[in-house]
């Protein structure tokens, strides 16, 4: 039964994603602006791109480091406060160097503050004790949402890019520092842990494999989608001013309207039938993308996309919470396939659209996506394991 503490921990939980997908939309929705403040080609655009999640995969692995050894919450905290400085950061600067460096500091923060923010809403989840993660990334949509929305306002009254940047992101920073002292600390977390299931020293590799491989093919949708969605709207449809990150707005609102209701589909249906569902319309929503003819279709697609991708990321997560020991290494390796994914999309779409054309590059994305159907029986629960001593 939650107490009021654990009330109080998912709210600051909420606030950690509410920020990193505030964080993340902004950067993602400017993505245009940079290739064309320094003049990057398709091609060192590709570059820059697939730097941030080489380095969040690092990230990642290190703070499934930390959080085991201090907990997840001192190192989301300071790793959030990393994140808002990045970006604020790259609204600022003007030199070539600078770029890449500030990549490389958001990566390296990004990851961290993904895998512990997970392991958060994890703990929150057994306290819980039904299906609750979903709603944190509904939350999650909701930040990036409002980060896309301030990007196309601030587009259509022709604001600075440095303050593009800065608004939202400061608003988040304090937000962050606010409420994030409420999370769970280390000895809470790990007592979340025993109440589900005893602490074992291995995790195994084998139950993880379907729910990597997921997470990757996911975000290889939505590495094409992420930094793809505005050059695909000025190339494709020569869309221009607001319309330009209106896509991306799209299909983060068309996932906040699905997640909202996810948990109580999941807790009704189980897992695997939801996930499954989602993967066949976020790949029916790509295919869209490809053969879209004018903006309004192109637009539905990219909805379509977020209503099917929704349930897939949480679900990965909640999962790997329940495979038994070392909840923060799970979910660690399952965070860490977001950025397999995230770099193979990057790279897949950042070469086709360079050497082809960006609706092709969309077609690999499609097929990947479709594929999540074939691995939704590894989300199902499965008692057992986590009864054996």
């Amino acid at each position: 039964m939650p107490t009021p503490r654990d009330r109080q921990a998912r709210v600051a939980t909420w606030a950690a994603f509410f920020v990193q997908g505030l964080c993340l939309s902004t950067l993602l929705t400017h993505v245009a602006d940079l290739q064309r403040r320094f003049g990057l080609s398709d091609g060192d655009l590709t570059l820059v791109l697939l730097l941030v999640p080489v380095i969040a995969g690092v990230g990642s692995a290190v703070a499934g480091l930390l959080a085991s050894r201090y907990g997840s919450g001192p190192v989301l905290r300071i790793s959030q406060v990393g994140v808002c400085t990045a970006v604020v950061l790259s609204g600022w600067n003007d030199q070539l160097a600078g770029l890449y460096a500030l990549s490389a500091v958001f990566g390296l923060f990004l990851g961290a503050v993904d895998a512990t923010m997970n392991m958060q809403a994890v703990a929150v989840e057994r306290r819980y004790g039904m299906s609750v993660l979903t709603g944190f990334h509904a939350v999650w949509s909701v930040g990036s949402l409002l980060g896309a929305g301030f990007t196309s306002v601030f587009s259509e009254l022709g604001v600075e890019l440095r303050w593009s940047f800065s608004v939202p992101v400061l608003i988040g920073a304090a937000v962050s520092v606010i409420m994030l002292p409420r999370l769970y600390g280390r000895e809470e977390e790990r007592s979340t842990e025993r109440a589900a299931h005893a602490a074992a020293a291995r995790v195994p590799w084998r139950p993880i494999i379907p729910l990597c491989l997921a997470m990757a093919f996911l975000y290889v949708g939505d590495a094409a989608v992420s930094n793809y969605s505005t050059i695909y709207m000025e190339k494709a449809l020569a869309a221009s001013g607001w319309l330009v990150p209106f896509a991306y707005f799209v299909y983060q609102a068309t996932m906040l309207l699905a997640r909202v209701p996810g948990d109580l589909a999941v807790r009704r249906y189980g897992p695997a039938p939801v996930v499954r569902a989602g993967a066949v319309i976020a790949a029916v929503g790509t295919l869209g993308i490809v053969v879209a003819p004018g903006v309004a279709v192109a637009v539905v697609s990219f909805g379509l996309v977020g209503i099917g991708l929704s349930v897939i990321a949480p679900q990965s997560f909640s999962a790997a919470g329940r495979l038994g020991a070392g909840a923060e290494t799970a979910i660690a390796r399952v965070n860490m396939f977001n950025y397999v994914g995230f770099l193979v999309g990057a790279a897949v779409v950042g070469t086709l659209n360079d050497t082809v054309d960006i609706r092709v590059a969309f077609v690999p994305a499609a097929v990947l996506v479709a594929l999540i159907v074939f691995l939704a029986r590894g989300f199902q629960p499965d008692p057992e394991p986590a009864a054996r001593p």
